[in-house]
């Protein structure tokens, strides 16, 4: 987690974009990280597509289903992913459900990420008693770290201990419904922002769900580390092709 370790310290607002592999085609993976560096990205959230996203909206849900049938599977997503790894200097954060990651085989799932230069997940869906029986011991054999995810309804004490577990950032739910650009962040979003800051946690705190544009971006930053686009980012590129990722990116940044 070195280089991931190493933009998390850094003294600014930071961009992560989710994607979904094989969206809008089969081979574009390494082509949308390729240009999301040279854009300027902080971060790159890297998305399973899986047939039951229960986590993401139909913005997400409809790129993993054409990728899937664009053919994609976790086997491609390893090989592309390594064939970038030497290229690549934005970190990436591979994002999955706990399915994919049985169905695969636990130990070889862990061995190809390390292998990809991949050492955090996110993992929505894996409960915090597996986490703490069975996975956190088989990541840090692997030197895997995994991000857990809080919303407006998580209690405090629970809060309090996925910051003693972080040991990347803590992803910040911005609304507790799905994924996808809502518009303009609600009053009762900042008030759940306000409480989270004020709660001084150890840990990074990059939020997402919801933000789509610079202003909702913007307004996120000022109650956490960073923020993460996913539905517009998706949006985007289905209606405008891979060649317009800059075009999408520099108005958010600049």
């Amino acid at each position: 987690m070195k280089t991931l370790e190493k933009v998390l310290t850094k003294n600014k607002q930071l961009l992560s974009i989710y994607f979904t592999c094989g969206y809008p085609k089969l081979n574009d993976t390494a082509k949308v990280i390729t240009a999301l560096e040279k854009s300027g990205v902080d971060f790159i959230e890297v998305g399973l597509p899986y047939s039951d996203p229960l986590a993401d909206g139909p913005t997400i849900q409809d790129s993993s289903q054409k990728a899937l049938e664009n053919g994609i599977n976790l086997d491609i997503v390893f090989e592309q992913l390594l064939a970038i790894k030497d290229t690549n200097k934005t970190p990436l954060v591979l994002m999955g459900y706990l399915n994919q990651l049985l169905k695969y085989g636990e130990d070889k799932f862990c061995k190809k990420v390390v292998e990809c230069g991949i050492d955090t997940l996110i993992i929505p869906d894996l409960p915090m008693v597996e986490y703490e029986n069975h996975y956190q011991e088989l990541f840090d054999n692997y030197g895997i770290t995994n991000v857990f995810l809080i919303t407006p309804h998580t209690s405090e004490e629970r809060i309090k201990k996925i910051d003693a577990y972080t040991k990347a950032f803590i992803y910040v739910v911005a609304s507790a419904s799905i994924t996808g650009a809502k518009g303009e962040i609600s009053n009762n979003q900042i008030a759940y922002f306000e409480r989270i800051k004020e709660m001084n946690l150890q840990s990074k705190l990059i939020v997402g769900f919801g933000i789509s544009d610079r202003q909702t971006f913007t307004t996120a930053c000022e109650y956490a580390n960073g923020a993460i686009i996913g539905s517009a980012f998706i949006k985007n590129i289905g209606e405008k092709g891979v060649a317009q990722i800059d075009a999408f990116i520099k108005p958010i940044i600049s």
